[in-house]
């Protein structure tokens, strides 16, 4: 497996496993013990770097996770989220107060059957505390050793700077991919003159990219996606054009089209790890795949040009979810 260094020292595997859909947003959910399995599998691959969070189910996420690790905890890193307002065990809003940070990482590292986390993100930007003091927090449970490193989610370059000046930050994780590719005007640059590694999820489109969504009716009933803008079905008829256009230059070097797009995102630079979320195990197998196929400079142009950055229709997340996006 090759790996990647995110930040000034975190090497985690070239290619990490999101594990968020093993709880929630897009069901089938499987048993908890063949989740359990696949993560494991991921670990046999060479995969080091595993995505949780908090509100992923909630709880039970990290919970998974926790037992799958367990038993090979110091060959792996483990990265989860706070920054929800949970009590109620449903998500009410942003909570990034000191002391509920603190609480939220001790109750992390029991389910995570864990003493440490490798790489604690703040989840989303919570406009009513200052980031100061969230990353002030956090730095003191970096200096007591549960917690390695950190980094934020979907923050602007202001905050990103303010954070990074109050205690240095290892990755920023932000959505990512030929589909998605606002990063690119100003967070990207910002996190590459700060030395901040950026971790990529969602890099295959909420999985449109692997070209196997053409309908909305493909979607179960209760998925997540059928919320989203860019797959309501005027939007969906305009974007499957771009993910077809991504299939025919995937047939052309005999690839899936999912391994291609993963290849993009490699392609973007050695400070970029991504972490494609999945629940079965031939696709683990796809997605680790990916990391041999490289493209040169005129491949990636392709791309560009295939899909470009202003060509997929609808926003990516609905109003009130985006508008705890680059805050």
């Amino acid at each position: 497996m090759k790996t990647r260094t995110l930040g000034q020292g975190l090497e985690v595997s070239s290619i990490g496993l999101g594990c968020m859909g093993m709880s929630q947003s897009f069901p089938p959910i499987p048993e908890r013990g063949d989740s359990v399995a696949l993560i494991r599998a991921a670990v046999q691959r060479g995969v080091t770097f595993f995505d949780t969070a908090q509100v992923y189910g909630p709880f039970d996420n990290e919970e998974i996770v926790g037992e799958a690790l367990e038993p090979v905890r110091d060959q792996v890193v483990i990265a989860t989220k706070f920054g929800f307002e949970l009590s109620t065990g449903q998500s009410t809003g942003p909570d990034s107060r000191p002391e509920t940070i603190r609480s939220s990482v001790e109750d992390s590292l029991r389910r995570l059957r864990t003493d440490h986390i490798d790489l604690l993100y703040q989840h989303r930007v919570d406009p009513a505390v200052p980031i100061e003091e969230t990353v002030g927090a956090m730095a003191e449970l970096v200096k007591e050793g549960k917690v390695r490193y950190i980094g934020l989610s979907e923050a602007s370059p202001e905050v990103i700077r303010r954070a990074h000046a109050t205690h240095p930050l290892t990755a920023v994780q932000s959505e990512y991919s030929l589909w998605t590719r606002d990063p690119e005007a100003e967070v990207l640059s910002t996190l590459r003159e700060l030395g901040i590694g950026l971790v990529a999820y969602s890099p295959l489109g909420r999985g449109f990219l692997t070209g196997h969504i053409r309908s909305v009716d493909d979607l179960p009933e209760d998925d997540w996606r059928r919320t989203n803008p860019r797959f309501q079905a005027e939007a969906l008829r305009e974007n499957i054009e771009l993910a077809d256009r991504v299939r025919a230059l995937a047939e052309e070097r005999r690839v899936t089209p999912g391994q291609l797009a993963l290849a993009w995102v490699h392609a973007q630079g050695e400070d970029i790890v991504p972490i494609p979320g999945t629940k079965r195990p031939e696709r683990l197998e796809e997605n680790v795949a990916a990391l041999e196929v490289e493209l040169s400079d005129e491949d990636v142009a392709t791309l560009d040009a295939a899909v470009p950055a202003d060509g997929v229709v609808g926003g990516r997340y609905r109003d009130a979810e985006m508008a705890l996006i680059n805050a």
